[in-house]
């Protein structure tokens, strides 16, 4: 049955607030988050809500935006911290990332074999294969497939914080490893939510220093993306930033039904880097011509597929 969702109101309007930073700590942490209520496996006893779907933004890297990472050989990786096949490795502090696949349409079985592509910003807030000085990279992107507890890990580090953006890291669920090619196949689009208190004392570490302004300028209430309810979005957080983190998160899907748009989510093709880039207000993208068919390029529209668009009035 389909519960696709038109989309409400963007919410690119909300006035950016000052956010106190915290003094960092420097040990150990351990903390649950809302969405993390499983035992620690897909299939647990309790279920949580269904994972919103929210934009891929626009430096997905699954081709529907420019390039694509999704075509090239070894791109199934647990380690996305290096470029595929070696050369740049990016630098920041160590973060794993496990994700519990839950199928909402096999009686909330764990959902094994399906494949989830994962992306996110560096250390400065640029993303490989958009940024001009990353334009041959391919570090911080990968695709693990879930084991038979719909289980992925994946090693990577703590995203920086740009511009007009909460810190977070972007995600798209495919059926199988056979269907990542074509991104229309995604059964799930969404973003996670990095933990304030991971934040906080990860950008006390001198590879952040961009990332302290930006994020005292945010808050997850005024975020276009986050604000119109994050709950569901914040893994349980362990570790420390001598040590690394981890943040573990339940993902729930339905993979027989359309995705829901979050009403507070930019359309695709905003979210970037930027004081007011794409996804915030004031300020300027990162350098570079936007890949072609990218909204903004050459007055083209942006790309098809998913996230499902607005109706024409």
């Amino acid at each position: 049955m389909s519960r696709r969702k038109i989309l409400g109101s963007l919410g690119l309007g909300a006035g950016v607030f000052a956010l106190a930073a915290c003094a960092p700590d420097s040990g150990s942490s351990s903390s649950t988050g809302a969405a993390s209520t499983s035992t620690g496996e897909a299939g647990a006893t309790s279920v949580p809500a269904e994972m919103k779907t929210e934009t891929a933004g626009p430096y997905p890297g699954d081709g529907s935006n420019g390039p694509d990472v999704l075509d090239i050989s070894g791109v199934e990786r647990s380690d996305i911290r290096s470029s595929i096949g070696g050369g740049a490795t990016a630098d920041g502090v160590p973060l794993t990332v496990t994700m519990n696949l839950i199928d909402l349409s096999n009686n909330n079985a764990p959902y094994a074999g399906a494949a989830v592509y994962i992306w996110h910003c560096d250390a400065e807030g640029r993303y490989s294969m958009y940024d001009d000085a990353l334009l041959e990279k391919t570090y911080l992107r990968g695709v693990q497939v879930a084991d038979s507890k719909g289980t992925v890990t994946f090693q990577t580090i703590v995203p920086g914080c740009y511009a007009g953006r909460w810190p977070h890291l972007h995600f798209e669920v495919f059926p199988d490893s056979a269907s990542i090619t074509d991104v229309n196949n995604n059964v799930l689009t969404s973003q996670l939510v990095v933990p304030e208190e991971v934040a906080t004392a990860t950008y006390a570490d001198s590879r952040y220093t961009d990332s302290v302004s930006n994020f005292a300028a945010i808050t997850l209430e005024t975020d276009n993306v986050f604000s119109d309810g994050w709950e569901d979005q914040v893994p349980a957080v362990s570790g420390s930033v001598q040590g690394g983190y981890t943040l573990t998160i339940d993902v729930a899907i339905d993979p027989t039904t359309e995705q829901e748009m979050s009403d507070a989510a930019p359309m695709p093709g905003e979210g970037g880097p930027g004081d007011g880039g794409p996804g915030g207000p004031g300020g300027t993208p990162p350098q570079g011509q936007p890949p072609a068919g990218s909204p903004g390029a050459d007055g083209a529209t942006p790309p098809s597929g998913r996230p499902p668009q607005p109706p024409q009035n």
